[in-house]
């Protein structure tokens, strides 16, 4: 990242003692820091603090005694404009086109890349007015990162917190180290991705699930629409914003998810299983809460639908790609699973340090043999992978390697 420019926006929310750290870390790794501030950010930590970190002064206002026009000249000869924590407020405002303030009026008169980490309370996260806001913002082309879980400064737990500092650094480092494909490899082609985990029903209350963020699957999707193809994301239940210009749709249990796959396989051309679908569903899930009170339960488990298998075995079924979570023999498991399953493609990965986490470590296999990638953040990897299957895809006339 030596020499780039970065324009790092700061709103007013306790997250901002975070940003001090990500300005040290970019500078430290050769980035030139430009620092804006709201008035409500400077409640929380001052810009003397981010002159000193960053070597620059820190523009607070929308005129100053050297520059006029300040908004106008931060999104100029800049590599990435960041607003990390951008709140509630500053995301509905830039979502409305407004610009009441410098940083504001800067975001809409840029003309490089904008990302947005949002950091609020978990509420004031999901209520339906701020999903609705980030929506607009990712239509205009706007990176949205995901919010962190965990504990909140307000006392409660859940999805709002800015994620750590390294996380960010990761982030834009894969930014600039590893750019989006180019070439368009699959230009016009149409790619069916599944991400996240599912929930299978106990009882209204209870489920049986795994630990899966969905991130990979995600990263997948960005991916495939950077090498240039329609994107349809199928995903279970995740706090992670869809990527900009790809159409998702939400389900919940094993069987929405198969329902929602088949019906779109005869327009697919490439379909990517990410998701970490339930191997079993209770039998009969109790239509009222199951009480401690009760006799004791024992609960009957059926397997459900291989999605990926019945793709693949599907007739005229489309290029399939597989990931397999496994903790031990990572290669010889995963290619007896693509080999029954009769896969072109699959991807490998260390469910003991892959789930939930922003970086993973995959070993691709194929016909040719074993491939392993070096451990990286899940959007780079996204990115080879996505690059390795263009490559197989186009091999053959019928478009399907099969073992």
């Amino acid at each position: 990242m030596q020499g780039k420019h970065i324009v790092l926006g700061i709103t007013g929310g306790i997250a901002a003692y975070k940003s001090a750290e990500l300005t040290r870390l970019l500078v430290k790794n050769g980035v030139t820091v430009q620092i804006v501030m709201t008035a409500s950010a400077q409640f929380f930590v001052t810009p003397l603090t981010f002159h000193a970190l960053s070597g620059l002064p820190v523009v607070t206002e929308t005129m100053t005694a050297n520059d006029a026009m300040p908004h106008i000249s931060l999104g100029r000869n800049t590599d990435l404009m960041l607003i990390a924590p951008a709140t509630a407020d500053f995301i509905a405002r830039l979502a409305q086109g407004r610009a009441d303030d410098v940083l504001s009026a800067a975001c809409l008169a840029r003309d490089c890349s904008l990302w947005i980490a949002p950091a609020m309370n978990r509420q004031m996260w999901q209520n339906p007015a701020t999903q609705r806001n980030v929506s607009l913002l990712q239509q205009d082309g706007i990176h949205v990162i995901a919010p962190a879980s965990g504990a909140q400064a307000c006392g409660e737990e859940g999805a709002g917190r800015l994620p750590e500092p390294e996380e960010l650094l990761a982030l834009i480092k894969a930014h600039f180290t590893d750019t989006p494909l180019s070439g368009k490899p699959l230009a016009g082609k149409r790619v069916l991705i599944t991400a996240g985990p599912t929930q299978e029903a106990i009882d209204p209350v209870r489920v049986i699930s795994n630990l899966s963020s969905g991130k990979m699957g995600y990263a997948m999707a960005q991916a495939a629409w950077e090498a240039g193809a329609e994107v349809t994301l199928i995903s279970g239940p995740v706090c992670l914003p869809a990527p900009a210009n790809v159409t998702r749709i939400d389900v919940i249990c094993a069987e929405s998810m198969l329902h929602a796959v088949m019906s779109r396989i005869p327009a697919t051309d490439i379909f990517i299983s990410v998701a970490a679908v339930a191997d079993y569903r209770p039998r009969h899930p109790s239509s009222t809460k199951i009480h401690k009170s009760d006799a004791t339960q024992q609960l009957e488990l059926v397997p459900t639908t291989d999605i990926l298998a019945q793709v693949a075995q599907a007739p005229h079924a489309p290029f399939c790609v597989g990931f397999a979570a496994e903790t031990e023999d990572f290669v010889a498991r995963g290619e007896a699973k693509r080999r029954r399953k009769h896969l072109p493609l699959l991807a490998v990965n260390d469910a003991k340090t892959a789930l939930g986490s922003d970086d993973n470590t995959l070993t691709l296999l194929d016909d040719d043999g074993v491939h392993p990638l070096p451990r990286g953040h899940k959007l780079v990897l996204a990115r080879q992978v996505v690059t390795h299957l263009a490559s197989l895809y186009f091999r053959s006339p019928d478009k399907r390697q099969v073992p």
